[in-house]
């Protein structure tokens, strides 16, 4: 285990759950939004870093739209097993420069502050949140209301 993933970890462990679930969608739609910009701003100075950053951008959009929050469309993923993802991307924030090719450069930087960003995220994210299961509970509701009804 790295020094960067260790503290990651502590990172996730110490922080206050201050973050609700409808607050993480918004974070991670933003998320992808800046990795999306970054591609657009280094495919021509970085085309790897350009290529890592709309992995990253896609890779985070798609996992927003399939989880099961207030902000997911196909409520696919659990709340809690997206926080887990989550982790594991943090943690693997760290090597996407050298796995692509672009360790030492600026945008390097810019993925390892990621990793730190999205552990801070992870670790505030109040994965238990009433607002991840709102939603559940009224699908949960309606189907006992009509199954009675039958």
């Amino acid at each position: 285990m790295s020094v960067a993933t260790a503290l990651v970890e502590k990172l996730e462990t110490r922080l206050p759950k201050v973050i609700d679930a409808r607050t993480h969608g918004i974070i991670d739609y933003c998320h992808a939004a800046f990795f999306f910009g970054m591609a657009l701003l280094c495919r021509k100075s970085n085309p790897r870093a350009a290529i890592a950053a709309a992995a990253t951008g896609g890779f985070v959009l798609v996992e927003s739209l399939l989880t099961d929050y207030p902000l997911g469309a196909a409520k696919i993923i659990p709340f809690s097993v997206h926080g887990q993802m989550d982790a594991a991307f943090a943690a693997s924030s760290f090597a996407v420069p050298r796995l692509f090719g672009f360790s030492g450069t600026p945008a390097a930087t810019v993925f390892t502050t990621n990793g730190f960003v999205e552990g801070s995220v992870v670790g505030m994210t109040n994965w238990d949140s009433d607002d991840a299961r709102a939603e559940e509970r009224e699908d949960q509701n309606y189907d006992s209301g009509n199954m009675a009804a039958d």
